[in-house]
């Protein structure tokens, strides 16, 4: 419920604070006082689209914030109040800023979130209906939602919507394997082949960096020999003194010496260990010219296995030590392609789940929404008779779509009929001619829906085009539906304005230099005053504050009647369980 509501530099608002209390809260005032501003604040609120142009000008930015009871609420609201991880209990504080620049920013409870989060908590918190509402309930989405919001079967209708997504994305990579089956054996033969070209190699892993190497060794094959045996004969085989001969020399020597100092010792032992490695090295060296030797035709080997190696890789467009990456690659395309009949298999086995489960869910929505709707259009009709459209009649078909195809919304075309006077037969809502009879028709809609749902209701002048005895039965039905809900209503009747728990006054002011609006929460004689300049004009007379005396008496004497038939029932019989208690039926218009 709607509990405070301020707004800063919007439109022509300056500051305004308001307190709501639960019931029917009405807004009355002068023409262009100011009044649908304030529903057009809660609409900004509630995430329209909004630029530079609802700023005041000369103000830096539009500020509108609200705070709302939500420790009844659940469900829905819940589950996106805790993806933001905000607190989902007690009150919450909603909140939306547009700049002078036109930039929007939003918040919930102090904290930032896009603007689309802020409208999808919104759209579960208040409903505002405009004064061209009745423009929107030609269309069929707009039918089909109304019935689904009077059965209270969102939920159901998100699940047929999930599972009409489920089947569409199987159907279409169904779609994508058959039409690539035709392509299937051709490019099953390329992968092989290309696959069975790289197998062939049977190339190890680090083979093309080892015969990188050999095959350079193998090319300077003369100045690696040369430089072998130049470093072997040092060591050895040189007519003059070679390193193995000066070394036994110098440990003979000190061998000697060491019996004198012993000093000498260490040093002799590590000579040996130089005699020991220059003894390896001279093996190491023969070893290496043997192999140098061993296979002079090695060198032409190993250009053909690497000329191959690269040929193939040019083939593959990758680099030659990309190519066992390039196997793997095409071992899993083709296993995936050899396994493409198998899963073509099982998606329509999985597809054709998904359809039987589409199709059940479909026809319990399709079902309820048959019960739903003759509900519905019985209330209707029976609010018809008491808007000023005696004998009238409102139907609403329930049928199968033109289409067998499987729609986000089931298999049902809802269409609003209705019989305006007696003896004419019921046409298609879009065809009904008078624009008077086509808002009270939405009025009826809209609070037969609403008294179904338990957000805070706005109504914006959706009383226009009505008068006398039908407003006064409207204003009954805004007050009976805020017996159980919060409902704020914009009006210029004094027969609905009386109706409310709550009344409301705007104005506008003005200084000559600007202009700002304000709303005064009016006392019982101040509400007086009000009526009666709505019933009689600028001048007050004493007739018709008389009046409006006589039409607060008269809801008041409504209301203790109703509650006194209320208490009653409550005491001699158990609540049936049905969607909703009947509504009394209302008392004689005041005439």
């Amino acid at each position: 419920m709607l509990r405070h509501l301020q707004i800063r530099d919007f439109a022509i608002i300056e500051a305004l604070e308001l307190d709501f209390s639960p019931g029917l809260t009405v807004l009355t005032g002068e023409t262009g006082a100011g009044k649908s501003i304030i529903v057009d604040a809660l609409e900004l609120l509630c995430g329209s689209r909004a630029g530079a142009d609802v700023v005041r000008p000369g103000a830096e930015r539009a500020d509108v914030t609200a705070t709302v009871d939500i420790t009844a609420t659940a469900g829905e609201l819940r589950h996106i109040l805790g993806e933001q991880s905000i607190d989902s209990s007690g009150e919450l504080l909603l909140r939306r800023v547009v700049g002078s620049d036109g930039r929007s920013r939003a918040w919930l409870n102090g904290q930032a979130v896009p603007v689309q989060v802020l409208t999808g908590v919104t759209g579960l918190l208040f409903e505002i209906h405009g004064q061209h509402e009745f423009q929107s309930l030609v269309r069929p989405a707009t039918q089909r939602g109304l019935v689904d919001t009077y059965g209270r079967l969102e939920s159901l209708a998100a699940q047929v919507r999930t599972a009409h997504s489920v089947w569409l994305a199987l159907l279409n990579r169904s779609i994508e394997l058959d039409s690539a089956a035709s392509e299937r054996g051709s490019r099953l033969d390329l992968l092989r082949h290309q696959l069975h070209e790289i197998e062939a190699l049977q190339l190890k892993a680090g083979e093309i960096a080892e015969l990188k190497d050999e095959h350079s060794r193998l090319a300077n094959r003369g100045r690696l020999i040369e430089a072998a045996r130049g470093a072997l004969e040092w060591l050895y085989e040189a007519d003059a003194p070679t390193a193995h001969t000066l070394i036994a020399k110098s440990v003979a020597v000190l061998r000697q010496a060491g019996t004198v100092d012993a000093q000498l010792a260490p040093l002799s032992v590590l000579l040996e260990e130089a005699a020991l490695r220059v003894k390896d090295a001279g093996h190491s060296l023969l070893q290496y010219l043997d192999a140098l030797e061993l296979d002079p035709q090695r060198a032409d080997a190993i250009e053909r296995r690497l000329a191959a190696i690269e040929e193939l890789a040019r083939k593959h467009r990758v680099n030659p030590e990309a190519l066992p990456d390039r196997q793997a690659e095409l071992s899993a395309q083709l296993a995936g392609l050899e396994a493409a009949a198998a899963d073509v298999g099982a998606l329509r086995l999985q597809l054709a789940t998904a359809t039987g489960s589409f199709q059940e869910l479909a026809g319990q929505l399709s079902g309820r929404r048959t019960a739903a709707a003759r509900a519905l259009a019985k209330e209707i009709s029976a609010r018809m008779q008491e808007l000023g459209m005696g004998g009238g009649r409102f139907l609403i078909d329930v049928v199968a779509a033109e289409s067998a195809e499987p729609a986000p919304h089931g298999f049902d075309r809802v269409e609003f009929r209705v019989s305006t006077n007696p003896g004419q037969p019921p046409r298609a809502i879009s065809k009904v001619a008078s624009g008077g009879e086509l808002a009270r028709l939405s009025l009826a809609v809209q609070v037969s829906c609403a008294a179904s749902a338990a957000s805070c209701m706005v109504f914006d002048e959706v009383d226009n085009g009505i008068g006398g005895a039908v407003a006064e039965i409207v204003g009954r039905e805004l007050r009976q539906l805020g017996e159980h809900a919060q409902v704020l209503c914009v009006t210029h009747l004094p027969q609905v304005a009386a109706q409310g728990h709550q009344h409301l006054r705007v104005a506008k002011l003005s200084d000559g230099r600007s202009t700002r609006t304000s709303v005064a929460h009016l006392s019982p004689e101040q509400r007086v005053d009000e009526l009666a300049r709505m019933l009689g004009g600028v001048e007050i007379t004493p007739r018709a504050r008389a009046h409006a005396n006589e039409m607060l008496a008269a809801v008041a004497s409504a209301a203790a009647a109703a509650s006194a038939i209320a208490s009653s029932a409550a005491s001699s019989t158990q609540p049936t369980g049905g969607r909703r208690p009947a509504r009394p039926r209302p008392a004689p218009p005041v005439k």
